[in-house]
């Protein structure tokens, strides 16, 4: 029973990372580097806990927090791909302007319970022993985040939408010459993005921690940027990736209830700490780093030029 909960939790705390990550891995395909991604995700938190608190519904708040995300990206791509300001600019300043509009937005929702968003347990399936609870008795976010890598994978490698969008990651001056609408593109990937990443911060206001803390997204937006590039850009990869740090955040917590006699903010720092240590290893690849990392990633594109 013990290991059963803790395989619970870890799965609770992978699914954000997941999501966020892989609305990530496709704007980046589309050449975009989106450093918003943390504000994006608080944005949806906040959101998703208003729409929720208001309505009386888990899955109006689910909602909510998705559109409130996918609005906060069009701000950064509206800013990068119509304004051409630099990408990495304007998402750490996106970052920092999720993180003051959501403490402010959220206010008069702190120490409010929340509306949690309840399990849904697949008949037969979720009466398997062992795997059943754990895979088929969860929430809609954790299906939904499963569909996600299923349907990304299936979208980029499978589509011709998919080809024309990583051509333009590889080469957005080659797409535009052959026809395809390199802007329209990215737009829609970064509105995917945003989108995603107001999901995984539905999850942590409706699921993970069902109420609504300040600054509650704790730095996964970081780690979700992180596992794009640990995944290579792909997202069986970043699916795997994506439980590897969810596990060393459940693991540290539960070493600090064992009273593991290490500095608990020590222990704290152990998936920031994991963090750096993948990308130290995975950059030491040059070539298989190279390989795989869309040529055209944070660079403007400007049609008459």
């Amino acid at each position: 029973m013990i290991i059963e909960a803790i395989l619970l939790t870890v799965i609770t705390a992978s699914t954000p990372l997941v999501i966020a990550a892989m609305g990530e891995l496709v704007t980046e395909r589309a050449g975009v580097l989106n450093l918003g991604v943390e504000g994006m995700m608080i944005i949806g938190a906040v959101c998703a806990f208003a729409g929720a608190q208001l309505s009386g519904s888990a899955l109006i708040g689910v909602g909510t927090g998705i559109l409130g995300g996918a609005v906060f990206s069009l701000l950064f791509a509206f800013l990068t791909l119509t304004l051409v300001a630099n990408q990495v600019a304007t998402g750490l300043a996106l970052t920092i302007l999720g993180l003051g509009v959501s403490g402010m937005l959220g206010e008069s929702f702190v120490g409010v319970p929340g509306v949690k968003l309840q399990p849904i347990a697949l008949p037969l399936l979720s009466e398997i022993p062992a795997i059943g609870p754990l895979l088929f008795r969860q929430d809609i976010v954790f299906y939904l985040s499963i569909l996600l890598v299923v349907g990304v994978n299936w979208f980029l490698f499978r589509t011709r939408s998919g080809l024309k969008l990583r051509a333009i990651g590889d080469s957005h001056g080659s797409a535009h010459t052959l026809g395809i609408p390199v802007i329209r593109t990215r737009y829609l990937a970064v509105l995917f993005g945003g989108a995603c990443a107001g999901l995984a911060g539905a999850q942590l206001s409706l699921v993970y921690t069902p109420q609504w803390v300040e600054n509650m997204s704790a730095g996964r937006g970081w780690i979700a940027l992180a596992l794009v590039v640990f995944a290579s850009w792909r997202p069986w990869r970043l699916l795997a990736g994506g439980y590897l740090f969810g596990a060393v955040t459940i693991g540290q917590l539960h070493a600090q209830a064992f009273g593991i006699g290490l500095p608990s903010q020590l222990l704290s720092a152990l998936p920031y700490a994991a963090t750096i240590v993948v990308l130290v290893i995975i950059s030491q690849n040059r070539r298989t780093t190279l390989i795989n990392t869309p040529a055209s990633l944070g660079k403007p594109f400007v049609p008459d030029r």
